[in-house]
């Protein structure tokens, strides 16, 4: 199975079921029993008063995100590989050391919910029901792609999971979630749109036109910061005079939340569902870290140190700290941690693969999704003597 599990039970792997009898968690109950945790850092509010630090979870929705964020930390590290074998081509960022956001997020929302991001977007995609083939084929440009192969890296998509892709230009994704948050409230679905972007698209002027429009008419618009700290290699205290995202909107309330911590994320994620269906837009900022440079043509030491990168690598890492919960909560052993991990590297594996066999797009792909069928469009040459196509 090459798609990330989901909240309910139905959806667990037989590597869960065994993690749970094993444990002894032999009932329903008993793994979906609740327990409270309290996130790491408090949330800081911005003309709003923050959620509680405490946060109810279950054995199995642990167990979850432990085995969703491994295959995702899992699959960034296969497409750095594949990227430097060349079979990646083109532009590539990477998403490994930010997966809490990803999780926490799809833990607190539905699939009738949107989310559209930038093209740091691989983990969002697997996230909102989309498979590894599925990824790695389209990293490849690959017929079986999730945009046929045609888009690559930074254009993700899966209108049918509620995302809305991913973007190339700088911020451009903000205004359009703005769009799809309008959409929902004519329908009144009572649904919400999470327009993702990060620290470097934070000063773009289209995302404050976007929030302005959002805020004039109380949509239902999340405007998400995942603050890295860099735009590009840019560090954000040389881009912003205020990087105190959450407080960009002035007139908007703002959260911000410990974005390591996909528990905290999903608190913050649940908190601004309720608040934007009531009462119009928010921002979360998310303080997050990437661990791979900004793109693959990026080495990420350059403007940064190797002490940075594993300082927090040893002191925040998403995935550690579920472990850590597991652990310390007696759901699993550090063995059974271990075969799960086993297990998404032999299903990236796989995928890999079959994504490789995988066809390439047929060159009359070229032509499709342009023009509006039925103009009779005609394709010529560079020099419009000689009549390549006539399109349907």
């Amino acid at each position: 199975m090459s798609q990330l599990t989901h909240r309910a039970p139905t959806h667990l792997k037989p590597l869960f079921a065994a993690l749970f009898a094993t444990r002894h968690l032999t009932s329903a109950s008993a793994s979906t029993s609740p327990i409270t945790v309290e996130t790491s850092l408090p949330f800081t509010g911005h003309k709003i008063d923050p959620p509680s630090r405490s946060v109810e979870t279950t054995p199995q929705e642990l167990l979850t995100f432990f085995h969703d964020m491994a295959l995702m930390r899992r699959m960034e590290i296969a497409a750095d590989s594949l990227y430097k074998a060349k079979l990646i081509r083109g532009f590539c960022h990477l998403y490994d050391g930010q997966e809490a956001v990803s999780v926490g997020m799809e833990a607190a929302i539905t699939r009738k919910d949107c989310i559209i991001t930038a093209y740091r977007d691989h983990c969002l995609f697997l996230s909102r029901g989309g498979t590894l083939l599925e990824s790695f084929s389209e990293l490849m440009g690959r017929k079986d792609g999730c945009s046929k192969g045609k888009g690559g890296s930074m254009h993700f998509y899966k209108k049918s999971g509620g995302f809305y892709g991913g973007h190339g230009i700088v911020g451009a994704q903000v205004p359009l979630g703005c769009g799809l948050a309008f959409g929902q409230k004519y329908n009144k679905d009572e649904s919400v749109t999470f327009a993702m972007y990060g620290d470097g698209a934070a000063n773009q002027g289209q995302l404050f036109e976007a929030l302005n429009m959002a805020a004039l008419w109380d949509l239902p618009a999340i405007l998400v910061c995942e603050n890295n700290h860099y735009g590009m290699g840019t560090a954000e205290w040389r881009a912003a005079k205020s990087p105190a995202y959450y407080k960009r909107g002035d007139y908007v309330p703002g959260l911000k939340v410990d974005g390591m911590d996909a528990l905290a994320v999903k608190q913050a994620c649940r908190f601004a569902k309720e608040h934007v269906l009531k009462n119009g837009p928010i921002i979360l900022e998310m303080d997050t870290y990437r661990y791979h440079g900004h793109s693959m043509s990026d080495p990420g030491s350059t403007y940064r140190t190797r002490d940075e990168i594993s300082g927090v690598r040893q002191e925040r890492d998403p995935i550690e700290r579920i472990r850590k919960l597991i652990l310390s909560h007696d759901i699993a052993t550090e063995k059974e941690l271990k075969d799960t991990e086993k297990e998404v590297r032999k299903e990236v594996d796989e995928a890999i693969a079959k994504a490789k066999e995988s066809p390439m797009p047929d060159s009359s792909e070229l032509f499709t999704n342009i023009y509006v069928k039925g103009l009779g469009a005609e394709v010529f040459g560079v020099d419009r003597k000689e009549l390549r196509a006539v399109l349907p």
